[in-house]
């Protein structure tokens, strides 16, 4: 009897320390909102992790969740305390709002990881009136100052 409790004790031991040892990637923000992008010009956004465990962590693939974003990523380990990068490109192809997701797996302690890019994709010509309201202050006000200076 006390052979078999020593045994489970010991492989207790065992699953808990291996379980202490993973990475644990530790992202800034795990969502990105692009908000108003222009059709037809591709949106990347960076995703940046920090490995918070006490092994290297080694991302094994990354898939986006279908053919209008393409992940990428750095095939080199992450040291622990060390930062990496997942990339993310939407082509902004179709007009409307989106959201997708880009599945990250890794040696980490989760395993999976799951990155959301959202916006709305809009047509040039709304993308340049979305764009000149936040101008045209600007260009009244100096407007404004040259008249009164004189």
């Amino acid at each position: 009897m006390k052979k078999i409790f020593s045994l489970f004790v010991a492989l207790f031991v065992l699953v808990a320390v291996s379980y202490a040892q993973k990475g644990v990637m530790k992202f800034a923000k795990e969502t990105h909102d692009f908000g108003k992008i222009e059709q037809g010009k591709p949106a990347t956004h960076v995703f940046e992790f920090k490995n918070t465990g006490t092994d290297p962590i080694i991302i094994n693939d990354a898939q986006a969740s279908c053919g209008c974003t393409k992940p990428s990523f750095s095939r080199e380990p992450v040291m622990p305390g060390k930062t990496g990068t997942i990339s993310a490109t939407y082509n902004a192809a179709a007009a409307g709002q989106f959201t997708k997701t880009v599945t990250v797996t890794s040696n980490a302690e989760s395993g999976q990881t799951v990155l959301y890019l959202k916006g709305e994709v809009v047509s040039q010509k709304e993308a340049a009136t979305a764009a000149a309201p936040a101008t045209a202050p600007a260009q009244k006000s100096a407007k404004k100052s040259t008249k009164t200076s004189r």
